[in-house]
């Protein structure tokens, strides 16, 4: 089954201008509203410094923590080989919630919750009702990187100096693939006969492999290249820079690496760790179900806009027509 008809169904509600979740049903979860809670996230493979997915995970669990008054920690995978060990060493320390950040610990996950029933636990990019367990304390957080990803494309189509643009992932995990499959779509939107160039690393962390698919990109015409790889991505950015091409970030606004990036896909990452470790603190986790993040609901966009960019203020209203658009669901952008 494909993850868009898995959350065609949730239903949307905005809890507060900074704090939504979208219950979609399941059962009440075994945590208890405590001053004592202490919460834990657990890095993808990489760990911290990729200036996007694996950093907004650490700064939604500090926002808890001195938001909140809880205790807070992250635990670092540097390899696939931690995850196991990370869940373990979490729900015996008794961190409440622990929450993974990507689709890759989707398995790993789902054991932990079994042997660890009292423990809440939360997975980013991953639905819960994929389990075939259908664990009842864990919660999954989806996004539609679909919608960010379109307006990427739209931004780059309008940019680009060239009739050319492209898009580097790292592995094709669900996110991934959504963040292109809307790039490709939203570009092709917006300038008829736009050659759209993709390719995966294969990689989240080697930014070299990303650099050379970029520059590659670049040679056969590319005039803006958006990275969906992580810290991988990166490299693909100062490919983009060196060559005097536009760059387009992910996930976090990626502005501050130069007047270069045009914009940047912004998927709220930081927003989803906070709400689960929130109502874990509140007593109002609910395990079963998913949340989803949208433009509509204001958990994916875009970013900051270069003040490079000519014409920056007609970019900008294209930019925000569009997000109104695809927020009433006159433009559905695909997610494969």
């Amino acid at each position: 089954m494909s993850a868009r008809k898995l959350v065609a169904g949730a239903s949307v509600a905005l809890v507060a201008v900074l704090a939504l979740a979208i219950v979609t049903g399941g059962s009440a979860s075994p945590a208890k509203k405590s001053s004592t809670t202490k919460a834990a996230v657990i890095t993808d493979i990489g760990g911290l410094g990729d200036k996007g997915f694996n950093d907004l995970c650490a700064k939604g669990v500090n926002t808890a923590k001195q938001k909140l008054g809880i205790g807070a920690r992250v635990f670092i995978s540097k390899s696939s080989a931690d995850y196991i060990p990370n869940l373990s060493a979490a729900a015996r320390q008794g961190y409440n919630p622990v929450v993974v950040c990507g689709f890759l610990m989707g398995g790993d996950i789902e054991k932990a919750a079994a042997k660890y029933p009292n423990t809440s636990f939360g997975i980013i990019d991953y639905s819960q009702s994929w389990m075939k367990s259908n664990p009842q304390n864990l919660r999954g957080a989806l996004f539609s990187e679909q919608e960010s990803g379109y307006l990427m494309g739209v931004a780059a189509a309008m940019a680009s100096k060239t009739n050319g643009v492209s898009a580097v992932g790292g592995q094709a995990v669900p996110a991934v693939v959504a963040y292109l499959a809307g790039f490709k779509a939203g570009a092709k939107a917006t300038k008829k006969g736009i050659k759209v160039q993709t390719a995966y690393s294969q990689s989240f962390t080697d930014k070299a492999k990303c650099k050379e698919i970029a520059l590659n990109q670049i040679a056969a015409g590319s005039g803006a290249v958006f990275q969906a790889a992580g810290a991988c991505g990166l490299g693909a950015l100062e490919g983009a820079k060196e060559k005097g091409a536009w760059g387009l970030g992910v996930d976090t606004d990626q502005g501050f690496l130069g007047s270069y990036i045009l914009t940047s896909a912004l998927k709220k990452v930081d927003l989803g760790v906070y709400e689960m470790v929130k109502s874990v603190k509140n007593g109002t986790f609910k395990g079963g179900a998913d949340s989803l993040f949208t433009v509509k609901n204001g958990g994916v966009g875009y970013g900051k806009v270069s003040t490079a960019v000519p014409n920056r203020a007609k970019l900008i209203a294209k930019l925000n027509a569009v997000s109104k658009l695809i927020a009433s669901g006159k433009i559905k952008p695909p997610r494969k």
